[in-house]
């Protein structure tokens, strides 16, 4: 077979489901499962979901008693979009609470093929700790193994796909490492949002750093960026909680938003991936092509001292 012809050209559609979500779980799956109905009546072939989806964010506060929140992978809420998958023929992203074994409990992405079998989990990353959102406390890190550490990418019926969740988005190694294991798309489901006492002084300028440092992730690998944020105010007992902003965004390779939702209202969003589009930006900003890959062995430094050449 000739190796020029193998490429499929043939463009490719996402859908993103954004959604506030409440305390009672079965409403929130409901609420996720109208929204991937709605995009796959639109032309969705692969349908990504929010971070945490079928739970309020629950990291506001570190209490042993929300580990009972996880389930596992597959479980009951995997096998019910299992069933969902099968029945459109879609791809679905599926972010919830996973519960891995005993004491061990993940923010995790499951990745189900359109014919309802279950891929592989992404699990994520780069685990923050900051006010309200205490995730260190809750999730192990995924496993740094394989090819390319714990980064990897799913060949789909329509598409091949790279999954990184919410603080992973801010890491350009993690989408540097997905592209290069052949992502063509890179899918961030989100939870993030505003401290209220902030939002007057910072919000905007909080959302224009998220939007842009993905919006740079996508130009910088020649890849579509997708993230699927949360909408709402959630409170949480002595605090004044956390107003998700929402936001939800699809970006090109050329890094041109070509969807893009509202901080305030549930909202399904459908956008075309055009391969050809894809490669023609790689031919014209060929970024891989020109990485010096014998330079960067430092990179897995913590930090470099440039004046004595050592490393800490």
């Amino acid at each position: 077979m000739n190796p020029m012809n193998t490429m499929s050209t043939d463009p490719f559609t996402i859908g993103l489901v954004q959604h506030a979500c409440v305390e009672d779980r079965a409403v929130n799956v409901e609420r996720a499962i109208a929204g991937i109905r709605e995009a796959a009546g639109c032309g969705a072939q692969v349908v990504c979901l929010q971070e945490l989806f079928n739970t309020t964010y629950f990291c506001k506060v570190e209490s042993a008693d929300r580990f009972d929140l996880a389930e596992p992978i597959p479980g009951p809420t995997i096998e019910s979009l299992q069933r969902v998958a099968q029945e459109l023929a879609i791809v679905l992203i599926v972010p919830i609470f996973e519960r891995r074994a005993a004491g061990v409990y993940h923010n995790s992405a499951a990745v189900l093929d359109a014919d309802g079998s279950l891929l592989g989990i992404y699990r994520k990353m780069h685990i923050p700790d900051d006010p309200l959102y205490y995730e260190k406390y809750y999730f192990t890190p995924g496993d740094a193994t394989g090819p390319a550490g714990g980064f990897r990418v799913f060949k789909t019926r329509y598409a091949t796909i790279g999954v990184l969740i919410c603080w992973d988005q801010w890491y350009p190694e993690a989408a540097r490492m997905t592209s290069l294991l052949g992502a063509e798309v890179l899918f961030y489901p989100t939870a993030i949002g505003w401290h209220p006492k902030e939002k007057a002084e910072f919000g905007q300028a909080q959302v224009e750093a998220w939007r842009t440092s993905q919006r740079a992730h996508a130009i910088a690998n020649g890849v579509y960026v997708a993230a699927v944020n949360r909408i709402g105010h959630e409170l949480e007992a002595g605090t004044d909680g956390i107003e998700f902003f929402g936001h939800s965004f699809v970006t090109g390779p050329f890094g041109r938003v070509m969807a893009q939702a509202s901080a305030t209202q549930p909202e399904v969003l459908v956008a075309t991936c055009d391969r050809r589009h894809a490669e023609e930006v790689r031919r014209h900003w060929p970024f891989l092509r020109d990485r010096r890959i014998d330079a960067y062995g430092s990179i897995t430094s913590r930090f470099l001292d440039q004046d004595s050449n050592a490393s800490s």
